[in-house]
């Protein structure tokens, strides 16, 4: 009777150990990762900075990893398309998602329709690149600062007219935390993308904006258009004469963009782990840093951890605006 017992102990033991192998085999880790090329979607069309942030990874992050990044575009649905195609994906580390702070924190918060992906869908990788928006008026518009802008919008209530990307868009958001807390009223203006609503500023028909600098730096130069501020914590080394807004007397006023890159949510730690540090060590070179500044922006590496601390504590903070403001998305 023993003898049958340890018998069968010994089966059940085996059994265990024959299928906590098979989970093992089944769960890829980082060793052999990758033997093909990795796909690097983007939820934007080809030219914004979004899809710059990507191509800038893409190079180098295939020759650390001995394998191409080929980089995806599907734009539409405010990020949707792309998001719900790596949430669909094999998480296998060879589907990854460039993701915008704008999709990722603003679009649920504004979205009347239900989402074609959730935050949960998604695990962070490594944040790549944080570009502050900056805050640009028509060059002939009778202000030089913020505090003049300001002053201006109070003694002609609802006159001033900013444009943004569209409804539920972070522009929308931001010039709605800027009403908020610089106590003044603007009218909004949605355009279906950055591009007609730098358009209609050039052409004088809207009065301000915010977006990412590289657009609207030539027109600046040129005169045609005046930056007051950048919503950044620091100034940008492409604008160094624009003080931040917290210099310029708006200290809560922070709309900097992020753009990093995430995984479909059970995808294996050690291929996330391998791919941060990879990322790390290219966002750390110079290189890299270098291309970052011209595009109006800082190589900002942060690691899974800190990526999911930055969404909530940005979400927090977007969400009290949002719901002040009354915006939803389109």
């Amino acid at each position: 009777m023993r003898f049958q017992k340890n018998t069968v102990r010994r089966s059940l033991l085996a059994a265990v150990a024959l299928a906590c192998l098979g989970t093992a085999q089944a769960q890829p880790g980082a060793a052999g990762y990758p033997n093909h090329p990795v796909m690097l979607i983007v939820p934007t069309a080809a030219g914004g900075t979004t899809d710059i942030s990507a191509r800038m990874l893409a190079t180098p992050l295939g020759t650390a990893l001995g394998q191409t990044v080929v980089v995806d575009n599907r734009g539409g649905a405010n990020g949707g398309i792309a998001a719900a195609a790596v949430k669909r994906a094999e998480a296998d580390g060879y589907t990854l998602l460039m993701q915008y702070s704008g999709y990722h924190v603003i679009t649920p918060l504004v979205s009347k329709q239900a989402p074609a992906w959730k935050a949960e869908d998604l695990t962070a990788v490594a944040n790549v690149i944080s570009a502050p928006q900056i805050v640009v008026i028509r060059g002939d518009l009778p202000v030089k600062t913020m505090a003049e802008l300001v002053a201006y919008a109070k003694a002609n209530p609802g006159k001033l007219n900013y444009a943004s990307s569209g409804n539920g868009s972070l522009q929308h958001a931001t010039g709605a935390m800027l009403e908020q807390q610089a106590g003044i009223k603007m009218t909004h203006v949605p355009y279906k993308g950055t591009g007609p609503a730098l358009q209609d500023l050039l052409g004088g028909q809207v009065d301000i904006t915010f977006g990412t600098a590289p657009p609207f730096i030539p027109h600046i130069q040129s005169g045609k258009l005046r930056v007051l501020a950048t919503t950044g914590k620091t100034r940008l080394a492409s604008l160094p004469d624009v003080p931040t807004t917290a210099e310029a007397g708006l200290p809560k006023l922070d709309a900097t963009s992020w753009f990093g890159v995430y995984a479909p949510a059970a995808t294996p730690k050690p291929l996330i782990d391998k791919l941060s540090a990879e990322i790390a060590k290219v966002v750390a070179s110079p290189a890299f840093q270098q291309k970052a500044q011209e595009q109006g922006a800082t190589a900002d590496y942060l690691n899974p951890r800190q990526m999911d601390a930055k969404v909530k504590q940005e979400t927090a903070a977007w969400q009290e605006v949002v719901k002040a403001a009354h915006i939803e998305a389109d």
